[in-house]
């Protein structure tokens, strides 16, 4: 696995524990990994997956079960009860850094080798062949020493990486890339068969964290004639908050007041006028561009891409963690598949199986950002557009469970 974020670890913990040998290189070093920003919400299906993986102590301790979350919209609010609307489906937040950090801990304790600060440089070997023409290559027998697996006549997968400055070389079965839209896995399946599909929204979040408590129990989603607005949380007392912003914005333009005010002014409701943010100091600060972006197949030979390198989508439906997930329960049952029996039946239908689901997110993903933020370009009609869907939701129980199963997330088939 190349790549040391929530699906190359995960994938990695699912291996190890059905037994198959992998590796994890990740170029940055490990205070990096867990210290980066990223999701917080985790769907039904990530807890259950998380639970029955054994990384969920700290989750299951620490982490705030969520059943709803509140939408506001016209000056006025409505709350989507998940449970009542799902058959008892929930969400989590806890942080993907702590998931991270979590999954570290258990490689390093007893897991796959993971060796930060390995950056790779090329992967080779992987055309050719793919899994479905290998042929059937029988049982592993019961002590695992097979020198080697892979057929003659096909292509070694070769990975060739910097550790700590030095080069070295890894030989393997099958490569996983998961090391996100900037890193080198998807640019080793070639530009000729691969096609690329992407959106880039007129504005970003500007997001900040901080030392204060969440303003609800639940996170509330704002749309206003001012902009979008996201009350979320990391803890009881540490708040994640994002306002919507034109493209290019310096986070710098925006001071810890004019952040807190603005907050103020679009999640307001005409049911408490006066009602304000608790605020506390705020201890970062960042600007989000939005992007949905997918990039098919996932799968080339014996390269197969999973999370960010495959799929990124724009944060408003909660989804790209989840996505992950998704991604590597769907492999790790492929390669368990693969090394128990021999058969590639699921490796080959991987790439389809998961686009399904990853089509599907996109969607939601984009149109929970179409229906909540305010387009530059936006005319008044438009606006009325969103209003009036808005306003369905809260009249509807069809509609709020549509929004309601798919921010849960879509079981994983058996």
């Amino acid at each position: 696995m190349i790549g040391a974020g929530p699906a190359g670890l995960l994938l990695a913990r699912l291996l190890h524990n059905a037994g198959i040998d992998c590796v994890v290189l990740e170029r940055r070093d490990r205070a990096y990994v867990e210290q980066r920003q990223r999701a917080g919400i985790l769907e039904q299906t990530t807890v259950d997956v998380l639970r029955a993986a054994g990384a969920a102590e700290r989750m299951d301790r620490e982490g705030m079960p969520h059943d709803g979350i509140e939408l506001r919209f016209d000056r006025r609010f409505h709350r989507i009860d998940f449970p009542s609307l799902t058959g008892g489906r929930r969400v989590m937040v806890y942080a993907q850094t702590e998931v991270v950090k979590d999954l570290i801990a258990q490689q390093l304790a007893g897991g796959a080798p993971l060796l930060f600060e390995a950056e790779v440089e090329g992967v080779e070997g992987v055309e050719g062949a793919g899994a479905g023409e290998e042929g059937e290559r029988g049982r592993k027998d019961a002590s695992h020493q097979t020198s080697s697996l892979t057929p003659a006549s096909t292509p070694t997968p070769t990975v060739h990486y910097r550790h700590q400055g030095r080069p070295a070389t890894l030989t393997c079965e099958y490569v996983v890339g998961c090391d996100g839209f900037h890193g080198v896995a998807r640019n080793a399946v070639p530009a000729a068969v691969r096609a690329t599909y992407e959106r880039t929204y007129p504005y970003s979040w500007l997001g900040i964290l901080a030392e204060a408590p969440p303003v609800y129990d639940e996170l509330i989603y704002a749309h206003s004639p001012r902009g979008f607005a996201l009350a979320s949380m990391r803890s009881p007392a540490v708040s994640r908050l994002y306002l919507q912003v034109p493209n290019g914005t310096d986070p710098a333009e925006w001071s810890d007041t004019r952040v807190w005010e603005e907050l103020d002014a679009r999640l307001a409701t005409d049911a408490d006028p006066g009602w304000k943010l608790e605020r506390g100091p705020v201890t970062a600060k960042s600007v989000l561009p939005m992007r949905s972006w997918v990039t098919e197949p996932m799968r080339y030979g014996r390269l197969l891409l999973a999370g960010d390198a495959a799929h990124i989508v724009p944060p408003t439906g909660a989804k790209g963690l989840n996505l992950a997930v998704a991604d590597v329960v769907t492999l790790s049952r492929a390669l368990v598949q693969w090394h128990v029996t021999g058969s590639t039946e699921r490796l080959d239908a991987y790439s389809e199986t998961c686009l399904r689901r990853v089509w599907r997110a996109e969607h939601f993903s984009y149109s929970m950002t179409g229906l909540l933020h305010t387009d530059p370009a936006q005319s008044p009609f438009e606006t009325r557009l969103q209003l009036a869907q808005l306003d369905r939701i809260s009249r509807s129980r069809h509609a709020a469970a549509e929004l309601a199963e798919n921010y849960t997330g879509l079981p994983i088939k058996p």
